[in-house]
């Protein structure tokens, strides 16, 4: 998909944008109201629409981290930051404090040229997508909402019609699994997985169990993206 790294990045930029510098609290209290209080499609969504799709409680928490970097790169450097923690033997622990993120470029996980890095950026954008629907809760008025939103962000008809089929399609593990090339990548996949939801909800630690295991995630590294993870917040 033609410019999917730069949705990518737009779409966690946007996020940024809309924080206005408000604690994650803050803004799901802001969610709250633009949604007239209504529940959004995963727990804690910042806001209606596509954002509220692709940012659920995950992507919430990484409002007060302070990083700077576009989504593309933070999903990257994240996934990378475990896979080689974990390859080297260190232990997956909570990191204390902010934590620095390594920019990978040039590796699997951030390619340096725009095609491959486009194409990597598509197969995340309908990973998280996926992972958004995994409480099972898009009513119709959400969807109304999401296409509204999608008509309005100006990604292209190419990124509007694969959203589109994502979110109509039935939430497939193994099929997001298929998504991946590489060890690495299904690293990154997951990671992109484990940031758009609630890690800590029913439904959503079980969609994430199922990719793990169709991903062939040792437990392990499922470890240490989770410890990552929890590091940003």
């Amino acid at each position: 998909m033609k410019d999917a790294k730069s949705i990518l990045d737009s779409l966690m930029g946007s996020i940024t944008q809309m924080s206005g510098g408000a604690t994650a609290g803050g803004l799901a209290g802001k969610a709250r109201s633009t949604w007239d209080g209504q529940s959004s499609l995963g727990k804690g969504a910042i806001a209606g629409g596509l954002l509220g799709v692709l940012l659920t409680g995950g992507g919430r928490k990484l409002l007060g981290t302070g990083l700077k970097v576009g989504g593309a790169a933070l999903i990257g450097g994240l996934a990378y930051k475990a896979y080689e923690d974990w390859k080297a033997g260190k232990p997956a622990t909570i990191e204390p404090g902010p934590m620095a993120l390594p920019q990978p470029k040039g590796t699997a996980f951030l390619p340096d040229d725009s095609q491959s890095a486009d194409d990597l950026a598509a197969r995340l954008l309908q990973a998280m997508v996926a992972a958004a629907k995994a409480d099972g809760h898009v009513t119709p008025e959400e969807r109304a909402r999401i296409d509204t939103q999608l008509a309005s962000l100006g990604l292209g008809a190419e990124a509007q019609a694969m959203i589109a089929a994502e979110l109509d399609s039935p939430l497939d593990a193994g099929r997001i699994a298929a998504l991946a090339r590489s060890e690495e990548e299904a690293t990154e996949i997951y990671a992109a997985s484990l940031l758009t939801v609630d890690p800590e909800g029913a439904a959503e630690k079980g969609y994430l169990a199922m990719l793990a295991a169709r991903l062939n995630l040792p437990p392990g590294l499922v470890a240490h993206l989770h410890a990552r993870a929890a590091s940003l917040g």
